[in-house]
This record gives C-alpha cells, sequence and structure tokens, in this order.
C-alpha cells in the first residue's frame, strides 16, 4: 500500500488534476492507494483573505467569494465529462459553498473573526478540491480526515493525539478501497468536535500520518518540483535534484527554507522507516528524491543548501549574565509565551552575550518582549536594552558527512571572506549536520553561489567576467573566450560567464551571461555609461567570483581598481597605468588584493603573452633574489628597428607598426620611452625594489619638439628625421651592428637607452616585434636566465589576459 499525496499546484489547474489522474489510476493498478489533497493552488490564502475583509465589513468579501465558486464551477465543468456525475458534484460543491458564505456573512455581520471559525472556514480549501478529485477518479472513495485525524488543546494550542489518531485510522482503513481520496491539512478535536488543523503546509503531514499507521511501503509527495534541490533553483541555475537524502538532512533543509516537505511530515514515517519519495506532477518520469534512513554512497560532505529570507538578529547582552543560571530559560520561556518562533541561537563562550534569529515581522515583537523580561536588570545598567538587526538572511549548509570532513567550516569562512561576505551570527550543533549562519540580505544571492560552486554542488566552477575595453585586445579576448567555451566547460568543468561589457561610452550587463555573438550590436544600442556608473553597476549586481578585465589604457578606469579590490572583485589588467603609477598606490592595489583574498594580475603589462612576471615572482618566492634586469621590451620599437633600411625609412617603419597594431593608438607613447619606462618600473617592483617613472634615467632618439603639438603634427614632420636616421643605419650596419632600445635594472638603478649590440650580443638576433628579457640573479648570476618570444599584437595579448584569468579560475 502506498500514500500518494498532492500539493496545492497538483490539483491547481486542468493540466494538472488530469496528470493527478493518470498517475493514480497507473499506481492502483499494482495495489491500494491512499491519496491526499490539497487546496486548488492559492485558495486557502484566499479563504484567509476574504475572512479578512469579513471581518473588517469591507464589502469586497462578495467579490472573492464569487471568484473562489467561479473558480471551482469551471474546473468542474472541464474535467468532468458525465453529465449526472457532473450534476451530483455541483451539488456537493455549491453545499459547500452555501456553509462557507453563511460563515462569512456571519462574520461580517459581527466584525468578529475566532480561531475556531477561522479554521473552520480554512477547512473548506480541501473539502472542496477532495470532492472533486474523487468524481474525477471512478472507482474512488472520498474519506472524511475529521473523522480520524483528532488534535487535543495543549498549551493553547491544537496538537496531534497520535494514538488516538493511529487507532482511529487502522479502524477506517482495516478494509482498503482500491482508492481513497483523503482532504489533507483538516483535523478535529476529539473533545469538542470543532474543526481543526495540522498547520499551513499540513497536507503533507496528514499523509505521514496516515503511511506510519498503516506501515506503507512508501510515501510519495507529488509536487511542482523534482524533488529536493543543493539550492532555490530561482537564485542559481545550476542548482541540480539530490537523489537521495537521510531523514534527518531533509528535517535540516526543511527548517531551513526549503519548502518541498512541511517538516513535521517526516517524524512519523522515520519512527517506522518508510521512505519518503518526492516527485513532480509534471514530470512524472523523472527519478525525484528519496528520503530514507541511511544512505549508500555518501560522498559529498555537503548535500545542499537552503536558506530563510528576512531574518533579524536580536542580541541579549550584559555583563550580569556571565554565570547566571537560567538566563537563556528566560529568554526563551518568554518567547515561546507569546508566540515568536527562534530558529537560530549563538552564544559566546563568556556568556556575556546570546544572539537569536527570528523572523522580521516577529521582531517589534520579541524586542518588546525581551525589554519587558529584562525590565529591572535593564533598569540598574546590568543588562543592555536588546538590540536587533533586521534585513538579514540565514543560510544553512545541510550534510550528514560534515562530521566526517575536517575544515568544512574554515573552507565555509575562507570561501565566504574570499567573497568579501561578512558573518553576522553562526550556530553549529556538535552532529555538525547543519553549520547555520546569518548574513546581510543583499548578500544572500551571493552567498548561496559562492558556496554551492566552491563545495562541488554546482557541475562547473563559474567564473563571473566583467570586461572593460572592446578594442583590439578586448575584442580578441572576447573571440577566445567565446572560441573556448565549450572546451572549458568539457575538460576544466569551469564556465567563463562573461556579464558585463563596456566600452568606452556604452556597457551591457546581464547576471545570466550576456550573448558573445551579437554583445557588439547590444552595446551600441545600450544606454551611455562612464567608469564610475561601470563601477557602480558592477558593485551593485554583487555577484560572486567576479573578476574585472581591463583591456583599456584609460587612468580614470584604472582608478577604479582599489575600489573593485576592496569590495573582493579580482582585477586583471593589460592596462599599465596603475601597476606604473606612484609606488604607494601601486603598494596599496597589491596589499589590498592580498589581504582580501582576491586577485590583481597584471601579466600582459609587460612582453604581451610572455610569462615574464609570473617568473619573476616565483624566483622571488622561491627565496632567490633579482640582481639585475636587461631587456627589450617594446615590440613596437623592436619592430621599427627590425624593418628600417635603405628602401624602407623611419617614418615608413613607424607608420608600419600602427598599421599592423603594434604601437599604441598614439605611437609617441612607444618612441618617447614612456611605454618602455612602465614596463621596467613594474618589473622593477615585481623584483622588490621601490621605483617611480621619474627615476628612470631617459636617453631618448626622438627630440622633445616631436612630441609636442597634435598627432597631426607629428606625423606630418616625422620624415625630417629620415636622412639621419638612414646615415647612422648605414653605419651601424657597416659595422655589423643593429639598433636595440634597451630597458635596464641594476641593483635599483634604472635607465632607457637606444644600444647598439654586436652580433654576439643575445639581444642582436631579436626577430620582428619580438621581446627579450635577461635575468641576473643569485642563483642565475653566471649565466642569466632568458625569456623570449612575442611581446606585441592583440592576439598574443589577449592570450596573456586569458592566463591570467585562468589562474584565477584554478585556484
Amino acid at each position: 500500500m502506498k500514500v500518494l499525496k498532492f500539493g496545492g499546484t497538483s490539483v491547481g489547474s486542468v493540466s494538472s488534476i488530469l496528470s493527478l489522474k493518470q498517475i493514480v489510476e497507473k499506481e492502483a493498478k499494482h495495489q491500494s492507494i491512499i491519496v491526499v489533497v490539497s487546496a486548488l493552488g492559492g485558495i486557502t490564502d484566499q479563504l484567509i483573505k476574504t475572512s479578512l475583509l469579513a471581518r473588517e465589513g469591507d464589502e469586497r468579501w462578495r467579490k472573492e467569494f464569487d471568484a473562489m465558486v467561479d473558480r471551482h464551477h469551471k474546473m468542474i465543468d472541464t474535467i468532468i465529462t458525465d453529465t449526472s456525475e457532473r450534476e451530483l458534484l455541483f451539488n456537493k460543491v455549491d453545499t459547500l459553498f452555501e456553509q462557507l458564505q453563511s460563515i462569512y456573512y456571519g462574520v461580517f455581520l459581527i466584525h468578529d473573526l475566532s480561531h475556531k471559525t477561522q479554521d473552520t472556514i480554512e477547512s473548506y480549501g480541501e473539502r472542496l478540491s477532495s470532492n472533486i478529485v474523487a468524481s474525477l477518479i471512478r472507482g474512488s472513495k472520498w474519506m472524511d480526515a475529521r473523522k480520524f485525524i483528532k488534535t487535543e488543546k495543549e498549551h493553547g494550542r491544537q496538537r496531534l493525539d497520535t494514538e488516538l489518531t493511529n487507532q482511529l485510522v487502522k479502524d477506517t482503513f482495516k478494509s482498503l478501497p482500491r482508492i481513497s481520496i483523503v482532504p489533507g491539512f483538516i483535523a478535529e478535536d476529539r473533545d469538542t468536535g470543532d474543526i481543526t488543523n495540522l498547520g499551513r503546509g499540513g497536507s503533507d503531514y496528514t499523509a505521514s500520518i496516515l503511511a506510519a499507521a498503516l506501515d506503507a511501503e512508501v510515501l510519495e509527495i507529488w509536487t511542482d518540483v523534482d524533488g529536493f534541490m543543493t539550492a532555490d533553483p530561482r537564485v542559481i541555475k545550476e542548482a541540480y535534484t539530490i537523489n537521495e537524502l537521510s531523514y534527518a538532512e531533509a528535517m535540516e533543509l526543511s527548517n531551513f527554507g526549503a519548502k518541498v516537505i512541511y517538516p513535521p511530515t517526516i517524524y512519523p514515517v522515520c519512527v517506522k522507516n518508510i521512505p519518503i519519495r518526492v516527485k513532480n506532477t509534471f514530470n512524472p518520469q523523472g527519478k525525484g528524491t528519496i528520503i530514507k534512513s541511511s544512505i549508500e554512497n555518501n560522498q559529498k560532505p555537503i548535500k545542499g543548501i537552503s536558506s530563510i529570507k528576512a531574518t533579524t538578529v536580536i542580541t541579549v547582552t550584559g555583563l550580569s549574565m556571565v554565570g547566571v543560571v537560567g538566563v537563556n530559560r528566560r529568554i526563551f520561556s518568554s518567547l515561546a509565551a507569546n508566540g515568536i518562533s527562534v530558529f537560530l541561537v549563538s552564544q559566546a563562550a563568556s556568556e556575556n552575550n546570546t544572539s537569536i534569529g527570528v523572523k522580521d515581522e516577529d521582531a517589534v515583537n520579541a524586542v518588546n518582549v525581551l525589554n519587558e523580561e529584562f525590565k529591572l536588570e535593564i533598569e540598574d545598567g546590568r543588562m543592555f536594552p536588546m538590540y536587533a538587526e533586521s534585513g538579514l538572511a540565514t543560510v544553512a549548509i545541510v550534510g550528514e558527512n560534515m562530521k566526517h570532513s575536517p575544515g568544512i567550516t574554515g573552507k565555509l569562512f575562507g570561501t565566504l571572506g574570499r567573497s568579501g561576505i561578512s558573518i553576522i551570527a553562526i550556530a553549529q550543533g556538535a552532529s555538525e549536520m547543519n553549520i547555520s549562519f546569518v548574513v546581510k540580505g543583499s548578500d544572500l544571492r551571493k552567498s548561496l553561489n559562492v558556496l554551492h560552486d566552491s563545495f562541488f554542488l554546482s557541475e562547473y566552477k563559474v567564473l563571473n567576467l566583467f570586461i572593460c575595453g572592446v578594442g583590439t585586445v578586448g575584442g580578441k579576448l572576447i573571440e577566445q573566450i567565446k572560441k573556448q567555451y565549450e572546451e572549458l566547460k568539457l575538460h576544466s568543468n569551469l564556465k567563463l560567464n562573461v556579464v558585463g561589457i563596456a566600452s568606452s561610452h556604452n556597457a551591457i550587463f546581464n547576471r545570466e551571461g550576456l550573448d558573445l555573438d551579437h554583445y557588439s550590436e547590444e552595446l551600441k544600442a545600450s544606454e551611455p555609461s562612464n567608469p564610475e556608473k561601470l563601477r557602480d553597476s558592477i558593485l551593485q549586481m554583487n555577484i560572486f567570483n567576479s573578476v574585472f578585465v581591463d583591456c583599456t589604457a584609460s587612468k580614470d578606469v584604472a582608478d577604479l581598481y582599489q575600489s573593485l579590490l576592496e569590495n573582493n572583485i579580482s582585477v586583471v589588467a593589460a592596462n599599465k597605468i596603475a601597476a606604473s603609477g606612484p609606488f604607494e598606490e601601486y603598494e596599496l592595489l597589491k596589499r589590498t588584493a592580498l589581504q582580501r583574498g582576491v586577485k590583481f594580475r597584471f601579466e600582459t603589462n609587460v612582453g604581451a603573452g610572455l610569462p615574464i612576471i609570473g617568473t619573476i615572482n616565483d624566483l622571488r618566492n622561491s627565496g632567490d633574489k633579482i640582481l639585475k634586469i636587461e631587456a627589450v621590451l617594446s615590440g613596437t620599437l623592436n619592430f621599427i628597428f627590425n624593418e628600417i633600411n635603405a628602401d624602407i625609412p623611419f617614418s615608413e617603419t613607424v607608420k608600419r607598426a600602427k598599421e599592423q597594431g603594434y604601437s599604441e593608438p598614439d605611437p609617441r607613447i612607444d618612441l618617447s620611452g614612456k611605454d618602455v619606462i612602465r614596463k621596467l618600473v613594474i618589473l622593477t617592483r615585481e623584483a622588490g625594489y621601490k621605483v617611480n617613472q621619474e627615476d628612470v634615467e631617459k636617453n631618448l632618439f626622438v627630440p622633445d619638439e616631436f612630441f609636442k603639438g597634435s598627432l597631426e603634427d607629428f606625423w606630418k614632420n616625422l620624415p625630417n628625421l629620415d636622412t639621419d636616421f638612414e646615415q647612422r643605419r648605414q653605419r651601424l650596419s657597416e659595422e655589423g651592428k643593429r639598433w636595440r632600445f634597451v630597458a635596464t635594472m641594476d641593483n635599483c638603478r634604472t635607465s632607457v637607452a637606444l644600444k647598439e649590440v654586436a652580433a654576439n650580443h643575445p639581444f642582436y638576433n631579436l626577430e620582428g616585434s619580438n621581446n627579450i628579457v635577461l635575468l641576473t640573479t643569485e642563483r642565475y648570476k653566471e649565466y642569466p636566465m632568458q625569456i623570449q618570444g612575442y611581446g606585441a599584437g592583440a592576439s598574443v595579448t589577449a592570450a596573456g589576459v586569458f592566463a591570467n584569468i585562468m589562474s584565477i579560475a584554478n585556484i
């Protein structure tokens, strides 16, 4: 024998109730079944709303009542095809509605709504729906739950009389019909005969009581989801159905916001070791979630994450609490006496404060109750008035295996800390099955996503990228990400989610990820933006595992780094301005990233995709010391001095460098040595020395006057240098030498100069736009380490940025 319970959504529409019919008739072919049904979806709320309108003397109660009648009539008209059966059902339903209308009218006249009357009103939802289902399913028998589900009054509240109920259930179902239809939720006071109920969600409880009393094979809860999810799928796209849970795990998840099963449902069947299966009425083929005593192959330490929004933390504090017996008893007794539920408790070991979590709606009442309870202590200063912080959220990570997995709590704190999420209160039982903590409500989505990602509940690790700059480098980067997207998902379980793209004037955002095939058109059509708006939009999204990628050369964009790092957003920069700016600002960026547990990566500031900065960092981290750096760091200048010959004058090589994308948009930045100076400053700093751009000795090869005026003036005047360069080039060629613009750091002394190198020098055969770096260290003193390769170009620079992003993803 099975017990099947169908929730409000399962009987809320024509399609769902017809699906219920198919499921029930299929199951009934193999064994007897009991079907417990809830009211039509939303009807219980409407019954309550209408009663409140009637109590206030508001005539709108009639409109609400008529709407309920009309909804049930339309349902019957659509699903019951036999004329005589439909007429019979209409008579039953209309009789119930006549009774209900009389009750409402009485409430309307006397402006009073007692608990007894309210319970009676609420019972009509299940009484109506169960009669409809009983008429729809041929051969079924309607059973009145009031005859065998009995409650008793205790401390002013109704509670189940378990012993009497179990006996009555056994007597009632001694001879099982093929299909029994039972209205859920409804009960009856054993002493007075008044209609009572088992609480919101009580239909689940009704089904569990029946299953336990009759030793059912299984209790099936049919709802509108495939089962328990690893997290709320409305918040976490990667959430998936949990195949198996223990009773304890299901109870913990249910208590903390996973509204799949009414929590009291679990206990009756748990005692009898009857499994619960959660299934989806709209997807009956799905496996669902099975809940039982023990789980085989239960490897994951964390099973799921659930949450409670609208949390208030109230702190009871005072020196008089230390060592005093009975303070907590007074806290919880006074709250319980006033009907206030506490779902989280956190107490300092010193005992001088206790924090409790309640719903926001109970906060004011709870504070007043506690202030009154400790009125005398507050008046004489032994305790402080209650402090309440609202607008928070409670998160619980649940899993029986946590107690067998050292470091879970440490990983939890570390993960949240790196994401800039502060924990306001925490509670963990000795069983270690549930770690609950409170965060700001605005951090809830971020908390759930980062924990789901970090504890391997997600199929993929997700990195959310904000890309600023869609020029040559930014455009190539987006192409590379698009090309590698599926490969990374398949082989690295990594999703690179581009959630923001900004140009110099516009920006677009999408938390779920932008369409990289059409981002350009979308960007052009978007609202105007600027760096400040860009920063604010990124911070407002408050998205987990965020990385800001700067593919611009803008100082305004570089000025955003500090704020982003302070908000736990990693930064990957192709932009050299921040790392080569004032030393104090550079040092602050590095220190902030370290303190916040995020990353500030700028490998492509020097050598495009070459691993120069990474190598220097590896050498230093392993205990080596950088003594000297000699480098050709400008792919642009190296291209120019490799291209120049008798047929191609100096001015033409500069134009070619610009046309082929090697130079900056304004080539004067390269020719002035400014780009190389920035790179040398960055390398020197990463080598462990304090240096600024003004400390670099400059030996330049283009007169100062060429850098004044407009860019148009520059191009016009540049050919004036061709004759001098050709004469010097001829002499150089005769001597068997070549020009190289060399950056040097020697024990913190820095300089840049156009040097002549002979054929035996490592720089002599440097081709095209290649870069080369020689690192002399304490370990590599006699034979310097050499790094050489492409040092310019949009594709290799974008690839270097991509590599930096991947280094963050692989942490």
